[in-house]
């Protein structure tokens, strides 16, 4: 079966879901020490979290960009994640719009595990000053330090190993969602 052109894809279960998001090791350090987002994690400014693992893992070049050198996974809520996205504006939509929303969904290629652009695309989901205390006070179950994992499978995808380094990437599958939020969300 072909993959939808939009699609959310994530590692998730009855009540939470995984999201990855990429740090210098000032922020990630004490995130994983806590298990939460702490100083100098900022809350006053928009943070993108993406369900996109090999997305990620290109807007970071494998953890070795400056400032995102760790890779974290932060498990939430599923209902905490459902109600960001249904607060959701497109990053497309009108300009009067997003400027006054609080959470931003934008579209972006579906990376391959050497980052080519796929043809179909994964969501990055902007969470706003207004709803990031829910996310680090209510909706964060867990923080994990997956950089050791991700130096990894870069070393076997440069070495190319890909069928090794595949192995050993999170499990991702479609992420079910009303159709009406999903028709919201530009996925229809």
């Amino acid at each position: 079966m072909p993959t939808a052109l939009r699609q959310i894809r994530a590692d998730y279960d009855a009540t939470s879901i995984t999201l990855y998001q990429a740090y210098a090791p000032a922020v990630a350090t004490p995130a994983v020490a806590t298990g939460r987002f702490v100083a100098p994690f900022s809350r006053g400014r928009m943070t993108w979290i993406k369900p996109s693992f090999r997305w990620l893992m290109h807007r970071s070049n494998w953890a070795r960009k400056p400032g995102q050198e760790r890779i974290l996974a932060v498990r939430i809520t599923r209902e905490g994640w459902e109600r960001a996205l249904a607060q959701a504006v497109l990053t497309t939509a009108d300009p009067a719009a997003l400027a006054t929303a609080t959470v931003h969904v934008q579209w972006d290629p579906e990376r391959s595990l050497g980052g080519a652009a796929l043809n179909h695309y994964s969501i990055q989901v902007g969470i706003g000053r207004s709803v990031i205390d829910a996310l680090v006070d209510d909706w964060t179950l867990a923080i994990t330090d997956l950089t050791p994992q991700v130096r990894r499978i870069a070393e076997l995808v440069r070495a190319g190993r890909t069928d090794r380094a595949t192995r050993l990437l999170p499990p991702e599958r479609p992420y079910p969602l009303e159709p009406a939020l999903a028709r919201r969300l530009g996925m229809s």
